[in-house]
């Protein structure tokens, strides 16, 4: 099969297999689309009126005229899908294989035959298209955090490419194509978040944990020098172990849930074989969206995600 150089679209034209999606007996593509996506009623996605009716379709897709603004919109406009020449099929099977399984963009690439251009474009349009954690902690909260490999993968740089294993010791930096992830669990709601920065220090960390219920808010880190100042401030309550001394529990104070969870952000990022910095947020949502659905039944989870995207 002749592959097409110019990275757009199908290598080949004609029908192609593409493996079946979650979507339960009887629920075609468009239909699940639009059941995701009006769940609480039709609504105009340029002026947001619900003064909406049904006006025809196009293609296998129900259109509708706004009467307050009189422009016309189907179940895909203004959404990741719209003027894609990908088929909701192979859309829905690359974000649950890709959320589910943690597939490569290669192995996505060699499932559908499509480009690897392609498949990369769309990965990266759906994980830029989900929203930031809304972190509200009720405490006790765990922070730590770690440094994954990210540069300028794919971009020409200035300098001297990185080695792949990253040999300087000591803590990372942004600049250093090693940027520092934060961790964050709330024991109190049992929520986990994981949040990329440009530096691990007090402003991040006060930025990190300033949403809170309690007046006093209770957080458990490790002997790293950013977390001292919150010994100072009345706002928090920092208990802590020393690493370094080889202390890793005492009791309640620990920050081992983070370091379990940190574990999984770096087998996330494992298979893209280095993520570019400019791209780690997108892909870091994507990771925690990927929590969620965790234990959801399949049909539910590809819901949950798209519903996610929209």
């Amino acid at each position: 099969m002749a592959e097409n150089r110019s990275g757009q679209g199908h290598r080949a034209s004609g029908a192609r297999y593409v493996p079946n999606t979650p979507v339960r007996v009887g629920i075609g593509s468009a239909d699940l689309l639009q059941q995701v996506r009006w769940r609480d009623g039709v609504e105009c996605p340029r002026c947001r009126s619900d003064l909406t009716v049904r006006n025809g379709s196009y293609r296998e897709y129900q259109r509708y005229l706004c009467k307050n603004c009189g422009r016309t919109f189907n179940d895909k406009t203004g959404t990741i899908f719209a003027h894609s020449k990908l088929s909701l099929k192979e859309w829905y099977f690359t974000i649950y294989v890709f959320l589910r399984f943690n597939t490569s963009i290669r192995q996505i690439e060699a499932e559908l035959d499509l480009s690897y251009r392609t498949v990369r474009r769309r990965v990266e349009r759906f994980a830029s298209a989900l929203d930031a954690p809304s972190i509200t902690l009720s405490g006790p909260v765990e922070i730590d955090e770690v440094y994954v490999t990210a540069g300028l993968k794919g971009r020409e740089r200035d300098q001297e490419s990185r080695s792949r294993g990253l040999s300087t010791r000591g803590r990372g930096s942004y600049n250093g194509d090693k940027p520092p992830v934060f961790t964050l669990v709330d024991r109190g709601s049992d929520e986990r978040y994981v949040v990329p920065a440009k530096s691990a220090d007090e402003s991040t960390i006060r930025l990190l944990l300033a949403d809170h219920d309690k007046e006093s808010l209770t957080v458990y880190t490790d002997g790293f020098r950013a977390y001292e100042p919150l010994e100072k401030d009345d706002a928090f309550t920092r208990e802590y172990v020393v690493h370094g001394d080889g202390e890793y529990a005492d009791g309640d104070v620990h920050a081992n849930t983070c370091e379990s969870h940190a574990s999984l952000t770096r087998r996330w990022l494992s298979p893209h074989r280095g993520v570019s910095k400019d791209k780690l947020t997108p892909y870091l949502r994507a990771f925690q969206l990927r929590c969620e659905l965790y234990r959801k039944p399949d049909d539910d989870a590809l819901k949950h995600a798209i519903d996610a995207a929209l």
